[in-house]
């Protein structure tokens, strides 16, 4: 989180690409990342938002992955953090919505990245994966 120590930002960061993951995997519902999200200091959730938002980025989301995304978040089709991500290029400012949108805004993120990740998995990285992030299992059994 912003103002922390290096390794306190680190290990801030892995907490949210591991929970964001575990969902995205479904190893973890979302109303359960959503629970553990809405206990977050509004700070906290400006900062995952931020996170969340570089993923689906990452994952190269497409307007189908927003729509379907949509559909499997629970959210109004037509609330604001829903036509966000829909917007072709998809909007990315959703730390800047009300703090009354949060959970509505992480809830459309976490479930359009759970979409496109879960599409680059079975295609871009079926068989030839080196990302961390796409073998949570092992690393559970591990901890």
């Amino acid at each position: 989180m912003t103002g922390t120590g290096n390794a306190d930002e680190r290990s801030w960061r892995r907490r949210v690409e591991r929970v964001v993951n575990e969902i995205a995997q479904e190893l973890r519902t979302l109303d359960d990342g959503t629970a553990w999200f809405s206990d977050l200091p509004p700070a906290g959730r400006q900062e995952v938002l931020r996170e969340v938002a570089g993923y689906a980025m990452q994952a190269h989301i497409t307007a189908a992955d927003g729509r379907a995304g949509v559909a499997r978040s629970g959210v109004k089709p037509t609330a604001n953090p829903s036509v966000m991500i829909c917007m072709d290029p998809p909007r990315y400012g959703f730390y800047r919505l009300p703090a009354d949108e949060h959970v509505k805004a992480f809830r459309v993120l976490v479930s359009v990245f759970a979409v496109a990740d879960t599409r680059r998995r079975e295609t871009y990285c079926k068989g030839t994966c080196s990302h961390p992030w796409h073998r949570l299992p092992a690393e559970a059994e591990e901890a």
